[in-house]
């Protein structure tokens, strides 16, 4: 049976010396399907984690049809041939995809987390890829992808560099993703933004928080600290709904608006209002539209593997690097740093790749803002199955999913985010040879927005410190390994450019 007596006092975790309760009542079933008393949950509290999650990445069905598709063919990412993804179905198709792959998440690895199209790769796609192939054959690479990682799920492949990590890293990577989705929430409420010159950021606009949108998510993080403080239950659920309430207050009083070139203290993604039809229809047109080999044949098998390895490098590092962070932010994590139904995890993710990349949302993923849900309480799949049906519904109720406005969500990721680097204490710091690849493994990740990006840091200055101390005999060969693979996908950029 799995602790929680790691985790702080309050919401986040079991009260410490209660006894497991025998499953009975209505619940009963749920009970014991999901293993929820047993690792001290309620059902109040995977109800909660499930809203909460939802909530904190509901931006992507906002978000995502906005990075890979457009309204018009001028507003969009065009590909090689000319094409380009509607919005309308980009969003159905994210919806639909996100809900049951969270779902299946749930129920098969019992791990409360959600799964949703992937910032990062989505781009990638936008950006560099359809540059040289069609969209539909983008997505077959995705989905090529997606069956790789499958196979390194059922071959134990992925697990065997899962248990090869050390826990020095291991710890790092919790810390790291701590750091990072405190900079994405400091970044998406405009808190931290980019200057014209000198430094890459500063705080607010000029050294000043001087927007309303801002300030919200300062008073909603304010609140929720101090309902976590007091140890209230659902504090952040009820702090994302004390501050949605002053957003849609403060709209309407001071007519903000949405933030654009000539309105830059406006709300960014969501507006805290109700607009148009609250229920219509989906669109899922765009299932199926993948073209599995298309690009192999369009720009040549060396360059579409290039575009697979680096499709699989992030989505497999990516992935293990947040389910690590979060199992252990749950207190499902055991000594070694694995966590129940790990196999059944890796597998399940790697079919939420081929799932994004069949119904073109790309590939879907494993989220770090699951943290949220796991900060309410969440530890078992319930709450995923939860999450995965208000996605189901947000394809009919897009409306009302995007009325919390992403300042308030950003307040809940730097709440979480304070929660989870707590596991900085694990790394020891005393001896340097961990201490520097730890340290470059938690700052990598916020600096470079990437969690991938820091676990190659990490594992590559592992293995040259430690040999350089004279420790190679306690470097496991799958690091070396790994090290090597992650050289080559820092250097993809002129690899490719080489192949080319």
């Amino acid at each position: 049976m799995t602790t929680t007596s790691r985790l702080p006092a309050g919401p986040q975790g079991a009260q410490r010396g209660s006894k497991p309760r025998r499953p009975g009542g209505p619940g009963g079933i749920l009970d014991a399907f999901f293993s929820i008393t047993e690792r001290g949950s309620t059902l109040a509290r995977e109800l909660r984690g499930g809203i909460v999650t939802f909530f904190t990445m509901a931006y992507i069905v906002i978000l995502n049809p906005l990075i890979l598709g457009g309204f018009s063919a001028e507003a969009a990412p065009v590909d090689v041939a000319g094409n380009w993804l509607p919005a309308a179905q980009v969003g159905a198709m994210t919806s639909l995809t996100a809900g049951a792959m969270t779902i299946l998440f749930g129920l098969i690895a019992n791990l409360p987390f959600g799964l949703a199209a992937g910032l990062g790769i989505n781009s990638f796609l936008a950006v560099s890829v359809i540059q040289d192939v069609t969209w539909p054959e983008a997505m077959g690479l995705v989905v090529v992808n997606g069956v790789l990682i499958v196979l390194f799920g059922m071959t134990g492949v992925r697990t065997a560099i899962f248990r090869a990590i050390p826990k020095d890293l291991k710890a790092a990577i919790t810390v790291g993703i701590g750091l990072f989705i405190t900079f994405i929430g400091f970044v998406d409420s405009g808190f931290v933004t980019r200057t014209a010159a000198g430094p890459p950021v500063q705080l607010g606009d000029g050294g000043s928080i001087v927007s309303i949108p801002t300030i919200v998510f300062v008073v909603g993080l304010l609140i929720m600290g101090a309902l976590v403080a007091r140890g209230v239950q659902g504090a952040i659920l009820i702090g994302i709904v004390i501050s949605t309430v002053l957003a849609m207050i403060a709209e309407l009083v001071f007519r903000i608006g949405p933030a654009g070139a000539d309105n830059p203290h406006g709300w960014h993604l969501n507006m805290p209002v109700l607009q148009g039809n609250i229920v219509s229809l989906p669109d899922l047109s765009l299932a199926g539209e993948f073209d599995l080999f298309g690009s192999f044949g369009r720009i040549g098998a060396l360059a579409a593997t290039m575009l697979v390895f680096t499709l699989v490098f992030t989505n497999f590092f990516d992935a293990m690097g947040t389910m690590t962070g979060l199992a252990k932010n749950a207190g499902l994590a055991r000594k070694d740093g694995t966590f129940p139904r790990l196999k059944a995890a890796f597998v399940v993710e790697g079919l939420g790749a081929v799932a994004g990349g069949m119904g073109s949302s790309s590939s879907n993923t494993v989220y770090v803002d699951s943290a949220a849900g796991i900060g309410e309480g969440a530890r078992t799949g319930l709450a995923s199955v939860i999450t995965g049906v208000l996605f189901l519904g947000s394809m009919f109720f897009t409306p009302l999913t995007s009325v919390v406005p992403i300042e308030v969500a950003a307040a809940a990721l730097v709440l979480v985010g304070t929660l989870m680097c707590a596991q900085i204490r694990e790394i020891n710091f005393k001896r340097f040879s961990a201490a520097m690849p730890a340290f470059l493994t938690l700052i990598t990740m916020p600096l470079t927005y990437s969690i991938a990006n820091g676990i190659g840091a990490g594992f590559i200055a592992w293995v040259v410190v430690n040999t350089a101390a004279g420790r190679y005999a306690k470097i496991h060969p799958l690091l070396w390994v790994v090290a090597l693979g992650f050289l080559v996908y820092f250097a993809r950029g002129p690899i490719t450019a080489l192949l080319a």
